[in-house]
């Protein structure tokens, strides 16, 4: 027989007491109760597998923490207004898919809710009715502003009827009572955050900045404070300007993703604009300017211009190659990842040293030369190198410029013999 320590009596109507159950003639029950501290286990074969539920497909995920990290300047905030906006409005994603409509709710210890948050949620079309800005909250003391540190559990609470789609955190930091760089603290004190996304199935969004003098880190390293910001977090994204002559001023990128694909990222810049039927009221508004390809640490390193290093490597490697005349780009290609350098890094060399490239005859391929080698037509072959540094780089796998039009050619040809037998 098992042996039971502790029961809790069950209510029986509006009655708890046994003795006034008795006293009205009904039963009484009792359930078992664990002992303080005992440990529960569930068993595999009890759970049910569940897919990620996806609020934007790859970046954003229903139940999960985020963060958005990045160097000041670099419109984080304004990013994470601009999701806001699309989620509220049910537009596009900077993919093109369709954004299931929702809402969103605010925090932010650091920006005012009516001068800056809000003309920016209009400025990227969101809607506000659909916005709800975390204000104060009440203790014995009376109304105070509300600390993320003290009262998500109060705010889980308040939304525990109608979540919303996402929540905006910002700074992330302000969840941490004690010291934010240390790993157990700031895991203890993100738990509650944690908690609130799961139980109520909201994608939360935590703003963060990058720590100083951390350029050349892992992406995930670089967040401000304790390694735990980025380890608790299941996806970690990162906004950065690009150098001026970077196709995209600025760029999104993902830096970690535990729950899916990481890597990759979208252009993005921010136009001041007047805000309709509000004189005198201006925000910020993103345009998304196009798919970025690479791995995050590439992209920040160009970011960065940490790439002092890389950018040599990357102009002495194309001088090196391409010294005794033209060399077929799937070649370079080869050559670039064997050395250790990002096919990105290679074409930016190539635009600074004025490389010339062309294709060697229609349906060929394309070749790099130099531009006193433009007239040669010799293409030799690349032999990888060793880099020397031990930063490592990847290449980009997406087409470039001369593969897409490669792919074109064969397509015209393809065309043009379909048209000759049809003649």
């Amino acid at each position: 027989m098992t042996k039971i320590d502790r029961v809790r009596i069950k209510r029986n109507g509006d009655l708890k007491d046994p003795a006034d159950l008795v006293a009205a003639g009904k039963s009484v029950e009792v359930e078992p109760v664990e002992e303080t501290g005992a440990v529960e286990l569930i068993d595999g074969n009890s759970l049910k597998l569940e897919p990620i539920d996806w609020l934007w497909d790859g970046w954003l995920a229903k139940g999960k923490l985020h963060i958005l990290a990045g160097p000041p300047g670099t419109g984080k905030t304004t990013v994470a207004v601009a999701l806001a906006a699309t989620i509220t409005n049910g537009g596009r994603w900077p993919d093109g898919s369709r954004a299931s409509k929702a809402d969103v709710l605010i925090w932010s210890g650091e920006d005012d809710y009516r001068d800056t948050l809000l003309p920016r949620l209009i400025a990227c079309g969101g809607n506000p009715g659909r916005v709800q800005f975390v204000s104060s909250t009440y203790s014995d003391e009376g109304k105070r502003p509300f600390d993320p540190a003290l009262d998500t559990p109060g705010l889980a609470k308040k939304i525990h009827d109608n979540p919303p789609g996402l929540l905006i955190v910002d700074p992330i930091v302000s969840a941490v009572t004690g010291d934010s760089h240390k790993n157990s603290e700031t895991r203890r004190a993100l738990q509650p955050l944690v908690d609130l996304a799961k139980r109520l199935g909201v994608a939360t969004l935590g703003i963060s900045h990058f720590a100083k003098s951390s350029a050349g880190r892992l992406p995930v390293e670089r967040v401000a404070g304790s390694l735990a910001f980025g380890a608790v977090a299941r996806v970690v994204l990162a906004a950065v300007k690009m150098p001026e002559d970077d196709e995209h001023p600025r760029v999104l990128c993902r830096a970690k993703s535990n729950i899916g694909p990481d890597g990759g990222g979208f252009g993005f810049d921010l136009k001041q604009v007047d805000i309709p039927d509000h004189p005198g009221i201006r925000g910020s508004r993103l345009l998304w300017t196009g798919k970025v390809d690479g791995e995050a640490h590439e992209i920040l390193g160009i970011a960065d211009d940490l790439e002092d290093e890389s950018r040599s490597d990357a102009e002495a490697f194309l001088l090196e190659e391409l010294r005794d005349g033209a060399v077929a780009t799937k070649d370079l290609q080869k050559a670039a990842k064997g050395a250790g350098i990002g096919w990105r890094t290679v074409e930016r060399a190539k635009k600074r040293l004025g490389i010339v490239a062309k294709k060697r005859s229609f349906g060929g391929g394309w070749e790099w030369s130099m531009p006193h080698d433009e007239g040669d037509s010799a293409t030799k072959t690349a032999t990888p190198k060793t880099r020397r540094s031990s930063r490592s780089s990847t290449e980009n796998d997406d087409e470039t410029r001369e593969d897409r039009e490669d792919r074109q050619d064969t397509d015209v040809a393809v065309f043009a013999r379909f048209v000759v037998v049809l003649c």
